[in-house]
């Protein structure tokens, strides 16, 4: 993780606390309306609801999970009111949905960083990877630059700029060893394995398919990796008391603690 994003994770935090001391007895957080929260189904989802359970009993507000299996439509719920915050995402995506789409949707707080890895059913080592392999990677944007960012710090491709976070295969600039990329809905990725050499999977999906990176990874994103995930409201809802007391609820020891044992290790939380 990078220093900026660190310092950004402790302010983030320090404005949550103060927010919720402060905006919660001020504008009445323990009212009716159910603050309704966008997650992808699976761990992370069992993630939030560790969170959902503090703010309830700390801060008494009423929290509705909605679960959703895609990249896309979290934001799109989001942006039209269908949901008040989402968490699922880190911050090199959502400012490609935000530039691409128009969405006026802001980063409220820090999650974990789950790094991606490669993985594969017919190799046991990486080293074993032949010229000419098929590699699946995901499809959506900063996603798949992440996974040719980490080819080309192992030296497997070069790409045009390593600091492209958005990186797709069209920039790549050697391929010696003529990889075949194959580009991929995320959620396909797991199913992918029984047909390509090597799939790069998310942990959202990695995890719920028995995979996780420090096991089975065969090449796996260094811990200071810039894509931390992040908590996401609308620019006109970010300062909803309610909001504050959710990233003070997700930013503790029981909910770090709740990410260790479902991802195995391999969560690293971003706000520390």
């Amino acid at each position: 993780m990078t220093f900026t994003i660190l310092k950004t994770a402790k302010r983030l935090a320090v404005t949550a606390a103060l927010s919720v001391s402060v905006l919660l007895v001020g504008c009445g957080a323990g009212d009716d309306e159910v603050l309704k929260v966008g997650v992808i189904a699976g761990p992370e989802a069992d993630v939030m609801r560790v969170a959902v359970e503090l703010a309830e009993k700390q801060h008494g507000i009423d929290v509705e999970l909605v679960e959703f299996s895609d990249y896309i439509s979290p934001n799109v719920a989001l942006a039209d009111g269908s949901i008040d915050v989402n968490a699922f995402q880190h911050r090199p995506y959502l400012d490609s949905m935000v530039r691409d789409r128009g969405f006026k949707l802001v980063a409220v707080g820090n999650t974990f960083v789950y790094p991606i890895a490669a993985y594969s059913k017919k190799l046991t080592d990486i080293s074993e990877l032949q010229d000419g392999a098929k590699i699946a990677i995901p499809n959506d944007p900063s996603n798949e630059g992440r996974a040719l960012i980490l080819l080309d710090q192992r030296g497997f491709i070069k790409l045009k700029d390593i600091n492209n976070l958005e990186a797709t295969p069209v920039d790549i600039v050697e391929n010696p060893r003529k990889f075949e990329f194959i580009e991929l809905d995320a959620a396909q990725l797991p199913r992918s394995l029984d047909d390509v050499d090597l799939a790069f999977i998310n942990n959202t999906y990695a995890i719920p398919a028995g995979l996780t990176p420090t096991e089975h990874g065969l090449l796996v994103e260094d811990e200071d990796s810039p894509y931390v995930n992040i908590i996401v409201a609308r620019d006109d809802n970010d300062d909803d008391p309610r909001v504050a007391a959710l990233v003070s609820s997700y930013q503790s020891d029981v909910v770090e603690a709740k990410a260790d044992e479902l991802f195995k290790g391999s969560s690293v939380a971003g706000w520390n």
